[in-house]
C-alpha cells in the first residue's frame, strides 16, 4: 500500500514537470513538495524505533549527496555568473569562434566545444559555460533550443571517457571493472555520436549568424578571477586523482579565493562586491535538484531500484546495458549505477565499457535525465520537457550508434 502511494508521488512529480507549461506551476516547487511528502510518509509509516532509525540514516545519506551537489553547483554557478556578467565568456567566444559563421558550422563547433570541455570539466561547469556561449550569438528561438539539446548530449558524451568527467564512470572505475586505458576508447564513439547529432540538427539550418560585439570593459581583477576559475578546474581534477579529495572541496576553496580577491581589490568609487553574484545563481535549479534527488532517494529506499537490477540480470548484458542507459533518462544514473554495482553482475570488460557509455550518455534522452538537462531547462526558456520530446528520435539514434560502436571497438581491442 505504502509503496504504491510513494511510486504514485514519483509519477505525479514526473507529470508536474511534463505539464508545467499547462499548469504554470513551477516544477522546482512541485518536485520539492512531493519529495518532502514522500519522506514524511516513510517516517509516519515506520512501525518500530529501528525502522525510524534506519530511515533517518538513509535520509541523512540522501541529504549528504544533495548538499554536496548543491554546494558544487552553487560554487560553479557563482563563477560562471560573475564571468558572464563581466562579459568574459563573450570575450572567450570571440577569441575561439569566428565573428560571422554559418549556422551549420556553428552547430559542429558548439558540439565539439561542449564535448571537449566536458571531458576535462565536470558536467555542470561544461553546461553552464557552453550555454553562456549561446547567448553571444543572435540565434532564433528554434535554433537556440536545438543548440541547447546538442550541448546536453555533447556534455553527457564527453564525460564518459575520463573518470574526472562523469560520476558514473568514476564509480565503475573505482569498483575495479575497467582500467583508465580501456575507458579512453569511449572517446571515439562519444565524438562520433556528437558529430552525427550536430550533422542531423544542421540539415535544415540555413543562413549565418554573427556574435554581438562586446565592449570589453573588464578589469585586471576580472582576468585574475577568470584564471582562478581555470586553476580551480585543473586542481579539482588533479587533487581528486592524486589524493581522492572530493571535487566540491576544491571548488569551494577556489570560490573563497575568488571572494578574497574581490574584497581586496578596491577601485576609486566602488569595492567589487563579488558576493552579489551568488544572488544571481538561480535557486530554482537548486530546488529542482533537491526535489528530484529526494524522490530518487525514496525510490532507492523502498527497493524500486533493486527491482530494476533483478530485471537487468534476466537478459543478455549487451541488451540490458542498452536499456539501462534508456532507463537512466528517467531515473538518476548515479543510484542506478550504484544499484547495478551492488548486484555485481558477471560482465566482460566489453560489457562494462558498454554500461559505462550507456549510463553516461543515456540520460540525454530526456531533459530531466541528467544534470546538464536540468540546468539547460532552467537557463533556456524555449527548452521544456515537452519541446525536448521531439528531439528524442534523433537522440536515440545517435545514442544507439555510439553504443554499437563502443561494443565493436571494445570487442576489437579485447578480441
Amino acid at each position: 500500500m505504502l509503496e504504491t502511494f510513494l511510486i504514485t508521488l514519483a509519477v505525479l512529480a514526473l507529470l508536474s514537470i511534463v505539464f508545467e507549461e499547462v499548469t504554470h506551476i513551477n516544477k522546482a516547487k512541485t518536485t520539492l513538495f512531493l519529495g518532502c511528502i514522500s519522506w514524511i510518509s516513510l517516517f509516519i509509516a515506520a512501525q518500530t524505533t529501528e525502522q525510524t532509525q534506519l530511515i533517518t540514516e538513509e535520509l541523512n545519506e540522501n541529504l549528504l549527496e544533495i548538499a554536496t551537489l548543491w554546494l558544487f553547483l552553487m560554487s560553479t554557478m557563482t563563477f560562471v555568473a560573475y564571468l558572464n556578467a563581466k562579459g568574459m565568456i563573450q570575450v572567450m567566444v570571440q577569441k575561439i569562434f569566428p565573428q560571422h559563421v554559418s549556422v551549420r558550422m556553428l552547430m559542429l563547433q558548439v558540439g565539439v566545444f561542449a564535448l571537449i570541455l566536458s571531458t576535462f570539466c565536470d558536467n555542470v561547469t561544461a553546461t553552464l559555460v557552453s550555454l553562456g556561449l549561446l547567448t553571444t550569438f543572435n540565434l532564433d528561438s528554434k535554433m537556440r533550443r536545438r543548440m541547447a539539446v546538442l550541448i546536453i548530449f555533447a556534455v553527457n558524451s564527453g564525460g564518459v571517457a575520463l573518470i574526472t568527467g562523469d560520476v558514473t564512470t568514476l564509480m565503475i572505475f573505482l569498483a575495479g571493472k575497467v582500467a583508465i586505458s580501456e575507458l579512453l576508447i569511449l572517446m571515439i564513439p562519444a565524438a562520433v555520436s556528437v558529430l552525427l547529432l550536430a550533422i542531423l540538427f544542421s540539415l535544415k539550418a540555413e543562413g549565418a549568424v554573427s556574435t554581438t560585439p562586446m565592449a570589453q570593459s573588464y578589469s585586471t581583477v576580472d582576468i585574475i578571477i577568470g584564471l582562478i576559475f581555470l586553476i580551480t578546474i585543473v586542481m579539482t581534477m588533479l587533487l581528486n586523482v592524486l589524493y581522492g579529495i572530493p571535487p566540491v572541496l576544491t571548488f569551494l576553496a577556489g570560490l573563497s579565493i575568488m571572494f578574497l580577491v574581490g574584497r581586496s581589490e578596491k577601485t576609486k568609487d566602488e569595492e567589487v562586491q563579488v558576493l552579489e553574484y551568488i544572488r544571481q545563481v538561480e535557486y530554482d535549479t537548486l530546488l529542482f535538484f533537491l526535489g528530484i534527488l529526494l524522490l530518487v532517494g525514496m525510490l532507492k529506499e523502498i527497493g524500486t531500484l533493486n527491482m530494476l537490477t533483478q530485471v537487468y540480470s534476466q537478459f543478455d548484458p549487451s541488451i540490458s546495458n542498452f536499456f539501462a542507459g534508456v532507463g537512466s533518462a528517467l531515473l538518476d544514473n548515479v543510484p542506478l549505477t550504484a544499484a547495478l554495482l551492488k548486484a555485481d553482475p558477471t560482465l566482460t570488460t566489453v560489457q562494462w565499457l558498454g554500461l559505462t557509455y550507456s549510463v553516461g550518455v543515456g540520460g540525454s534522452l530526456l531533459v530531466i535525465g541528467s544534470a546538464a538537462g536540468i540546468i539547460a531547462m532552467s537557463k533556456v526558456q524555449e527548452l521544456t520537457f515537452v519541446s525536448y520530446l521531439k528531439y528524442v528520435p534523433a537522440l536515440l539514434f545517435c545514442y544507439s550508434v555510439g553504443y554499437g560502436l563502443t561494443l565493436v571497438l571494445a570487442q576489437h581491442m579485447h578480441g
